[in-house]
């Protein structure tokens, strides 16, 4: 079983834990979040659950970038991957400050969703990601309305529009991007 990283009880929502992703346990989850057209963004649709269990494993090799399963009351319900800006494509894109950090997530499919559940585990993220660092940085798919707008209602001030480049590696390829940047500073 793998240690939570975090553990943050809200008030009329839940308890909310932050665990580092198992390839081996999680690749099968991941693999049915990720192949959802409503996650076309996540850039995996049409992957296999291998190839997913592979993506995952290359990740938790590295010490730049790190993968989280979010669970609120012991229920899998997002994806967060956290990353060194300056160890990502993204840097080429704005200036890096010290104590910045970048951050993606997924909300899992849900059959009734309710009101405030992004909010609030958004927040609990922020919290989570902002604990060792001074600024965390996103970069959602510009077409991705619903995202931004997102970003905007937690707080997040918008950036500019940029285009990340291509990422062509042995172990992974990542197509160019046309993404909104945004940025939200610890208080």
């Amino acid at each position: 079983m793998t240690t939570a990283a975090y553990v943050r009880n809200v008030e009329g929502f839940g308890t909310v834990t932050v665990r580092p992703i198992d390839p081996d346990r999680d690749a099968e989850l991941l693999h049915g979040w990720v192949n959802e057209e409503r996650s076309r963004f996540w850039g995996m649709v049409g992957t296999t659950v291998e190839q997913v269990r592979e993506i995952y494993a290359h990740l938790d090799s590295l010490t730049t970038h790190h993968g989280f399963l979010i669970s609120r009351d012991d229920e899998p319900v997002a994806l967060l991957q956290t990353y060194d800006p300056e160890a990502d494509r993204v840097s080429e894109c704005y200036e890096v400050l010290p104590g910045d950090v970048g951050a993606h997530f997924l909300i899992a499919p849900n059959a009734a969703p309710q009101p405030g559940f992004t909010g609030s585990l958004l927040s609990v993220l922020v919290g989570f990601t902002l604990r060792d660092h001074t600024r965390v940085v996103v970069e959602p798919d510009a077409s991705n309305e619903k995202a931004i707008a997102r970003m905007v209602r937690a707080g997040f001030e918008l950036g500019p529009e940029v285009v990340l480049p291509e990422v062509d590696l042995p172990e992974v390829f990542i197509p160019e991007k046309k993404a909104r940047l945004a940025f939200l500073t610890r208080r």
